[in-house]
């Protein structure tokens, strides 16, 4: 029925609203005696929930390139979207290569380190949305890196080491043998200057990262971050943000540089960068504590305490 002025029923969450009813009273605000209801003072209903309050007729609810983490599914849900297009997972094989290297866990000899680069690679790419895949670590041998690239079906190559020009980098040479060309041959960034990218003649494509771990790790966050949101289909350009520099630096040279820092609050809310003093790229264990990555600009002038610095967040969890 429709109710007329005067008029109550008695509904429970969830039921439309009944024809003529303009307001909805919560049972704690109200007394049953017999066949009528007393009411405590009636103000604007709050308890009214209109068609298309959340989502109006036509309103775009889902954009390409839109990451579905739980909220958005519950909201494609929530639209009655039974069925979604999603960009499949990329899958991103890694090579590591160097005689130098052994993998963590096994006993290395006087001239070798513990192989990393492809762990923390792999750990990126799986938080950027891709799927690692981490092939065993090449030793400086042409036919061996050949080997080890010969099958690898993925969206994406990526090789650490091996990238330079001396007589042991030997990455690109191998690569020949699958038709490569290269689209870059190197970067003016510090550090990663090695880096390069390329296409198979079968169409796989390959980037080369430097063998220095914290080479390696700048330009993921460079290089391989976009290639990955791209083949997503998600927007892959850098977001570069601005801060307060905590000391002074130096003029730059000729290359980019990107450095190692720690972010920080100070007493008027304002972000503060540091730097850390020590830029090797051979240290993991400065990058670990780094939450960005400063921006000094091809020939920048030096840049005093308290002026302004762009930077790069770094994916790292609370």
């Amino acid at each position: 029925g429709v109710l007329a002025a005067g008029e109550a029923v008695r509904i429970f969450t969830g039921a439309p609203v009944p024809p003529g009813a303009d307001k909805v009273v919560i049972q704690e605000d109200a007394r049953r005696d017999g066949d009528h209801v007393l009411l405590n003072e009636v103000g604007a209903s709050i308890h009214v929930r209109p068609r298309g309050g959340d989502l109006k007729a036509g309103e775009i609810v889902l954009n390409p390139g839109d990451l579905m983490d739980p909220w958005r599914i519950a909201l494609a849900a929530s639209a009655g979207a039974a069925v979604l297009t999603v960009a499949r997972r990329p899958h991103v094989a890694i090579l590591a290569n160097g005689e130098e290297l052994v993998p963590p866990g096994a006993a290395p000899a006087p001239w070798q380190i513990y192989e990393s680069g492809s762990a923390g690679l792999a750990a990126m790419v799986a938080a950027w949305g891709g799927t690692p895949i981490r092939l065993a670590a090449a030793a400086d041998d042409m036919d061996a890196i050949a080997q080890r690239l010969a099958d690898v079906e993925a969206d994406l190559i990526v090789t650490v080491g091996g990238a330079s020009v001396g007589d042991h980098d030997l990455v690109k040479p191998a690569c020949a043998r699958f038709g490569l060309t290269l689209s870059v041959e190197t970067v003016a960034v510090r550090p990663g200057k090695p880096t390069w990218f390329g296409t198979f003649g079968d169409g796989r494509r390959i980037l080369g990262l430097p063998g220095n771990p914290a080479s390696a790790f700048v330009c993921a966050q460079l290089f391989l971050k976009p290639l990955v949101l791209a083949l997503l289909g998600r927007p892959a350009d850098p977001v570069l943000r601005t801060a307060i520099l905590s000391s002074d630096l130096p003029a730059n040279g000729p290359r980019e540089q990107w450095m190692r820092a720690a972010l920080s609050t100070d007493g008027e809310a304002r972000t503060v960068i540091k730097p850390f003093a020590q830029q090797d790229s051979s240290l993991v264990g400065v990058f670990s504590r780094a939450d960005a990555l400063l921006l000094r600009k091809t020939g920048a002038p030096a840049a005093i305490a308290g002026s302004t610095a762009q930077f790069l967040t770094l994916d790292r969890p609370c």
